[in-house]
């Protein structure tokens, strides 16, 4: 029978697993057996660097802590050596940096995860973690929001250009010398059409 002390401190244990999970967008369980100590050490330097917490956690301990989560279905998955990653900031993240790396040590394996609160087979995670980041989501949506700017600036910069070599100083001056070049050489071209054309006429009579 365990002692009040060794009980209390298991509480704590669970308490602490709770409040810092319950704010997770998303969570991923892996099998680290078999990584030596510089796998490890270079992995866990690489999450912390991109803000992922990874954690080593008895799986009584990470039990009791999903089941005040009210989170089921786990039995299987704390089997055996259980690592714990996730992040409160982005849903892919957990998923995306395990992927990559148990594709780099081939010892770490994914056994699952919970994401919105509800657990999620592997492949479910796999397919998750080909999402890209939500940095850079946000990156190509403000390239298309600032898309027709740039090809505004772009056009306008050619116009200024095109005006400098032409020697005219205001667009409309560009368009109009422009526009009339335009016509005289749609006269131009009228007009041979109407020769060839007159001259085929001629021939045929």
């Amino acid at each position: 029978m365990p002692s009040k002390k060794v009980l209390e401190r298991k509480k704590n244990q669970v308490t602490s697993l709770v409040n810092e999970l319950k704010d997770a967008e998303s969570i991923v369980f892996a099998d680290f057996k078999g990584l030596n100590v510089t796998q490890d050490t270079e992995m866990r330097a690489a999450f912390r660097s991109k803000g992922l917490t990874y954690r080593v956690v008895k799986n009584t301990i990470s039990e009791r802590a999903f089941e005040q989560l009210g989170i089921k279905g786990l039995e299987e998955t704390l089997k055996g050596p259980t690592a714990i990653a996730y992040s409160k900031e982005d849903v892919v993240l957990a998923p995306r940096l395990m992927r990559e790396y148990s594709e780099k040590f081939r010892r770490l394996k994914i056994k699952g995860g919970v994401i919105g609160g509800e657990v999620q087979e592997i492949d479910y995670i796999m397919a998750l973690s080909r999402v890209e980041s939500r940095e850079k989501l946000y990156g190509q949506l403000l390239f298309m929001m600032l898309y027709p700017l740039t090809a505004f600036a772009q056009v306008a910069g050619q116009i200024a250009e095109k005006g400098a070599e032409s020697g005219v100083e205001r667009v409309a001056d560009l368009l109009t010398a422009d526009g009339g070049a335009i016509k005289e050489a749609a006269k131009d071209d009228g007009a041979d059409a109407a020769n060839e054309a007159e001259e085929a006429s001629g021939e045929e009579s």
